[in-house]
């Protein structure tokens, strides 16, 4: 199977000891790097969970509405389900586009300098 990606690198990078480790951690750049994580995933995860207990809440408490047909043998219910499924790949395409743009510079600028590269 041929891939584009080059194959990994023989050279050793320097190990960071528990003191750099812990520098860094304490580091305003690592804490703008967790800051920007936390206020992408946090906020979307709750709202996922809300929305996933909305519909399993109409499934169990709501059947009459959760049966209304909308066309032919298309339901609410149905089209609340495959929302689910749609609401799933956006977040882990906008969680992407996130993580490519705010955190992975600034986690990979944190790991050169750790190892030694930069």
């Amino acid at each position: 199977m041929a891939t584009d990606a080059p194959p990994p690198s023989k050279e050793q990078h320097k190990l960071p000891s528990t003191e750099e480790f812990t520098a860094v951690q304490e580091s305003a750049e690592f804490g703008e790097l967790r800051h920007s994580y936390r206020s992408f995933a946090f906020p979307l995860t709750v709202g996922f969970i809300a929305w996933y207990l909305l519909y399993v809440l109409l499934s169990n408490f709501a059947g009459d509405f959760m049966g209304t047909k909308l066309f032919g043998n298309i339901n609410v219910a149905f089209i609340l389900g495959i929302a689910q499924f749609v609401t799933t790949f956006i977040i882990a395409w906008w969680y992407s586009r996130h993580a490519a743009a705010k955190l992975d510079p600034k986690a990979e600028a944190i790991k050169s300098r750790m190892e030694g590269d930069a």
